[in-house]
């Protein structure tokens, strides 16, 4: 499990969204057997990014009316070739908490396939793709606090 985030980070409310449902598989594309992640946590685990912590799949918040602006991810691995016909990646990962009403923070992260690779499955740009634990209860609609490390990410009023 990655180190509890500082409490000292700006935290913002995040709205869960739906999402393309590629990631988790749930949308049973089969250029994706089993979800994207799973395909991509083997490779990710060779660079040194265990990913079997979390849920298999992202949990997408928006923090809208705020955008999020990348500054330095903790890891970014260049170039993952991570499916048989599919281009390579890039991916960062950054760190985060979230905290759930009535709960103790959790340490989480943010997964970001950059967009000048990924070939399809665009986010917004008040959209955040997030790697958690299983969070039991969690659901369409519902807010949660976003907190995240302001050296890697930073969270601005959409102008």
């Amino acid at each position: 499990m990655p180190p509890l985030a500082s409490l000292s980070w700006p935290a913002l409310t995040a709205t869960v969204m739906p999402g393309h449902r590629v990631a988790s598989g749930l949308n049973h594309n089969p250029r994706f057997p089993g979800g994207t992640l799973a395909m991509q946590q083997p490779h990710f685990a060779r660079l040194g990014l265990d990913l079997s912590v979390y849920h298999p799949g992202t949990l997408n918040l928006s923090i809208a009316p705020h955008r999020y602006r990348v500054m330095a991810g903790r890891l970014t691995f260049r170039q993952v070739k991570w499916h048989p016909v599919e281009p390579a990646e890039d991916f960062s990962f950054f760190d985060c908490r979230l905290i759930l009403p009535g709960a103790e923070p959790v340490a989480a992260l943010v997964y970001y396939p950059h967009p000048e690779t990924k070939p399809e499955h665009f986010q917004s740009p008040d959209m955040l793709e997030v790697l958690a634990p299983s969070l039991p209860g969690l659901a369409y609609g519902m807010q949660v606090d976003l907190a995240v490390d302001p050296a890697q990410m930073v969270m601005e009023l959409n102008p």
